[in-house]
């Protein structure tokens, strides 16, 4: 690899005021000698964890070096305030910031801006979609679903993805009391945003075998809407745990469950999200496939 590409994995460091708190954020800009607007990814980390660790899991950096995407990872105040009580710590309004920091800064592009998260991030991640919809093309969540009676939910249509293990020693797969909130199963929040999307009830069925030999298996459903193009994509992975599918195993097997490495996130999520893009000068916001 040479220099230049070496440099460019690097992450720079950045940080803002929201509400008297300082926040801060790492940034993976790609080198491109291309003049279109980038793409941009935000990455949610999980509880208590951080940006650098939520770039070492999920490290979407060499497919964004290809496709030419910038990520950034923020960080938390220990965890994302993804339910009503937020103790002033208010994280809608700090990403809600930290995309127009972005877009004024590396002139990424306004109408592709994309979700991702897993965990406590994942949940934060649904809660966006809920609330920050006008300013989001596309999200993909894995290892959690939606809070239940937080005073908000899902109102617009949106293309979403959701990765869950079956065993999911943390987020149950399905749903129930968490931390003593109520949250959505796999199954019910596929079902919500199916529903939502107005896609077909009758899914795109992918089974993916289990060829890394690591006692999982996927079995991907995938739902459209012709009309519009929107998509809801399950996997469900059998056998695997609070993890990020083809990612770092943070934690031993027997704490927080099986990595599956029969499925690449990374990968599957910007697949997943790069045809879409928000058609900012429509009211109400509509999504263009392209």
């Amino acid at each position: 690899m040479s220099a230049l590409a070496q440099s460019s994995m690097q992450l720079i460091k950045g940080d803002m005021i929201i509400d008297g708190n300082k926040r801060s954020f790492l940034t993976y800009v790609p080198f491109t000698d291309e003049p279109d607007k980038m793409p941009l990814v935000i990455s949610l980390h999980g509880g208590f964890a951080s940006p650098k660790s939520m770039f070492h899991l999920a490290n979407f950096r060499p497919v964004a070096e290809r496709e030419k995407f910038i990520v950034v990872c923020p960080a938390s105040k220990n965890i994302w305030h993804d339910g009503a009580d937020i103790h002033s710590i208010d994280d809608v309004k700090f990403i809600d910031h930290l995309i127009t920091y972005i877009i004024k800064t590396y002139h990424a592009d306004p109408e592709r801006v994309y979700i991702t998260g897993i965990s406590n991030g994942g949940f934060m991640t649904t809660r966006l979609a809920c609330q920050l919809h006008q300013r989001i093309a596309a999200i993909a969540v894995v290892a959690a679903t939606l809070d239940m009676g937080q005073g908000y939910d899902l109102t617009s249509p949106m293309p979403a993805l959701y990765m869950h293990g079956t065993k999911d020693p943390v987020v149950s797969y399905k749903g129930g009391k968490l931390f003593g909130r109520g949250a959505y199963s796999h199954e019910e929040i596929i079902e919500k945003w199916v529903a939502l999307n107005d896609c077909d009830k009758v899914p795109l069925v992918t089974n993916i075998p289990d060829t890394a030999h690591d006692g999982t298996s996927i079995l991907k459903e995938e739902y459209h809407n012709p009309k519009n193009g929107l998509k809801v994509i399950s996997y469900t992975i059998n056998n695997g745990g609070h993890t990020w599918p083809g990612g770092w195993q943070y934690f031993p097997e027997f704490i927080i469950g099986k990595t599956t490495r029969n499925l690449n996130a990374c990968e599957e999520i910007w697949n997943f999200f790069k045809p879409y893009k928000l058609s900012l000068k429509n009211q109400p916001t509509t999504f263009i496939v392209r």
